[in-house]
């Protein structure tokens, strides 16, 4: 069989619009990682890529720095493209930014709420608090997929945009630490919380429902942030 070429076009295996070559390998060496496949801290050489895609280097190159804008792979200098291995203050610089903007996010989602979006955002909780075994990415899925419908139902792209590429890297990270079932259906039953201050139901501020959240798995999730106990007057706003 003939390799593909850049400009060969293939099926989207989840639908839609079929996808470049580009695409193609970014959303499957992306699906590696997120997988486990490619651990934290490995390196990934473009020859031996292209050998096992039978294609040329060239959109294997293309895809890493793809990956690298979106925070998934690191490039050493001299030593080559690298998935990325984060420390728990990575972890804690990332999340005190998450609490500010999803905060923002969760704001705005409520005031932009609607029929629809209410529908959508309780049947994903649904889905998470009855979720059964099956694999922790399929959980992370949707886990991530709650949170991109309240990003998106905000309104502001560019918002939307810094979030999922903030937590992008940091859905893979808790990923590849191959959480258990019942660790997973733990984090997975604490989205309610989120869904009642969007759909208004809270007296909770945004910003103490985000960080009551990031707490459940993550420690210290707001260390950075001007709401750390370690700051002066820092503190959860109450509403």
């Amino acid at each position: 069989m003939p390799a593909p070429t850049t400009t060969q076009v293939f099926e989207n295996p989840v639908g839609g619009a079929p996808s470049t070559l580009k695409s193609y390998v970014y959303n499957m060496l992306r699906d590696a990682i997120v997988s486990g496949r490619y651990r934290p801290g490995a390196r990934l050489n473009e020859s031996q890529l292209a050998r096992e895609f039978n294609i040329s280097r060239i959109p294997i190159r293309e895809a890493l720095m793809q990956l690298q804008e979106h925070g998934l792979v690191m490039n050493h200098e001299r030593r080559g493209m690298f998935v990325t291995e984060l420390s728990e203050e990575d972890v804690q610089r990332i999340n005190s930014l998450r609490v500010v903007l999803e905060a923002e996010a969760l704001r705005l989602c409520r005031a932009n709420m609607t029929k629809q979006i209410a529908v959508r955002l309780t049947h994903l909780v649904e889905q998470m608090e009855n979720w059964e075994a099956s694999s922790e990415i399929d959980a992370a899925d949707v886990d991530l997929e709650f949170h991109r419908t309240i990003w998106a139902a905000a309104g502001n792209p560019y918002l939307t945009k810094t979030l999922d590429s903030l937590s992008t890297v940091l859905f893979a990270h808790t990923a590849l630490e191959n959480v258990g079932h019942d660790a997973m259906l733990w984090r997975l039953n604490h989205h309610r919380d989120l869904l009642d201050v969007a759909l208004g139901k809270s007296e909770a501020s945004a910003e103490a429902a985000v960080i009551s959240h990031l707490r459940m798995h993550y420690k210290d999730p707001e260390r950075f942030s001007s709401f750390s106990s370690g700051l002066p007057s820092a503190g959860l706003p109450k509403n």
